[in-house]
């Protein structure tokens, strides 16, 4: 890995010395830094933390890769056999960090972008970063990441509430509520894990908080990985995906409606698109079967010490873990632009840019149901072959080539 030292300044040269700026050193990032040194072309990734894989550093001890070891690589580096098929959170940190330092990208570590502009000739694009920086870049590829910033519902009487509240951004592992109830908020793919490890971890009670029921998958049957099916349909019209996933779904996921967590209304490609992935099964469904998850009603407020649900029961847990999701927060560095949706995601991701930002381009703020870190890798490719192709047709006057 090679860092850079960037002053005040840097990058305020002639157009044919810019380089592609890369916000964000996780995978999304590493990979298209590498795809586009393939290319030639000169990139370098900022990121505001001082390692690469900060968000994987951040996530709770037994976290592992929903995405088989053969199809969550990044280019030009297959990620170690030794790793197993699916790969823990320390391991997946060690490959970016390898990665890193085998294509020997230039990074540069603790500088954070606050805002993104076009220069004042409308040549390049200026980043406004740590320190009073400002850099010249011929384009830019934002990948800070589809969980950046920790979502916490606004609960009435949250600010007031005298019991143990965390994000589960928060969450390490089951050690510190070893005997203790313990409230897990939200049944995404985070949520139901949390509550199985601390199931695992000898918590004295688990409760799941529930608004709208999952649709849940095994992560492997017989060999063949739910991924594997994703990969097949992803193309396919979401209806059709939808009726083709029913009946699966009744053979390999047992109805536990007698348990709270009745089969979905709604189809499961359709939930996608919604930006709902299904709940991989890494032991929620015999934790839910056996009673050792119990799962209650939404959360609708706080009282004191106690959490108070929408079925009008109020609980009252030694501790609440919200797994209620993350938010891009693109809003400051990008909002300006108008490239955003009115949710805050990019109006466009991968290769395309909005047609009055060319040069600005986004990466990793979809989670799409063949595999985010596969996507991420194809994506990669796709942009640093979209900005040669720009740079070919003016000559290249708007990113700078690496010499050869």
């Amino acid at each position: 890995m090679a860092d850079s030292t960037l002053s005040p300044t840097a990058g305020a040269s002639a157009p044919a010395d810019r380089p592609v700026y890369v916000v964000g050193g996780g995978p999304g990032g590493l990979s298209v830094a590498y795809a586009l040194r393939a290319q030639g072309i000169r990139a370098v990734v900022l990121e505001k933390s001082d390692r690469v894989g900060a968000s994987w550093r951040r996530h709770y001890d037994r976290l592992h890769l929903h995405t088989t070891r053969r199809l969550s690589a990044l280019p030009g580096l297959p990620l170690p056999r030794r790793f197993g098929r699916w790969v823990s959170r320390d391991n997946v940190v060690r490959y970016l960090e390898k990665y890193a330092e085998h294509h020997e990208l230039e990074i540069v570590t603790g500088v954070e972008v606050s805002r993104i502009e076009r220069t004042p000739d409308g040549t390049g694009w200026l980043l406004h970063a740590t320190g009073g920086r400002e850099l010249t870049g011929g384009a830019v590829v934002v990948a800070t990441g589809h969980n950046h910033t920790p979502r916490v519902p606004d609960w009435p009487g949250l600010q007031d509430y005298t019991g143990e509240f965390l994000h589960a951004s928060a969450y390490r592992n089951a050690g510190p509520y070893t005997g203790r109830d313990v409230l897990v908020v939200g049944v995404g793919n985070t949520g139901a894990e949390i509550a199985v490890d601390l199931v695992e971890g000898g918590a004295a009670r688990v409760r799941l908080s529930v608004r709208t029921a999952p649709h849940i998958v095994r992560r492997s049957t017989a060999g063949w990985a739910a991924q594997y099916t994703g990969v097949l349909v992803r193309r396919l019209p979401v209806g059709l995906v939808d009726r083709l996933a029913r009946p699966m779904a009744g053979l390999s996921v047992p109805d536990l409606s007698a348990h709270g967590l009745p089969r979905p209304g709604t189809g499961l490609y359709s939930r996608v698109t919604e930006g709902s992935i299904p709940v991989q099964d890494v032991g929620l469904i015999d934790a839910v079967r056996k009673g050792t998850v119990e799962v209650v009603a939404a959360v609708d407020g706080f009282e004191e010490s106690k959490v108070v649900l929408a079925d009008g029961s109020r609980i009252e847990p030694d501790a609440v873990v919200a797994a209620t999701g993350y938010v891009r927060s693109l809003e400051p560095l990008v909002g300006h632009l108008d490239v955003l949706d009115a949710r805050g995601r990019p109006v466009v991701h991968g290769a395309r840019t909005p047609d009055h930002a060319p040069g600005l381009y986004f990466t990793g703020f979809t989670n799409p149901i063949s595999g985010m870190i596969r996507e991420l890798a194809i994506d990669a490719r796709k942009i640093a072959r979209a900005v040669a192709k720009t740079n070919a047709k003016s000559g290249g006057g708007q990113v700078s080539r690496l010499l050869t």
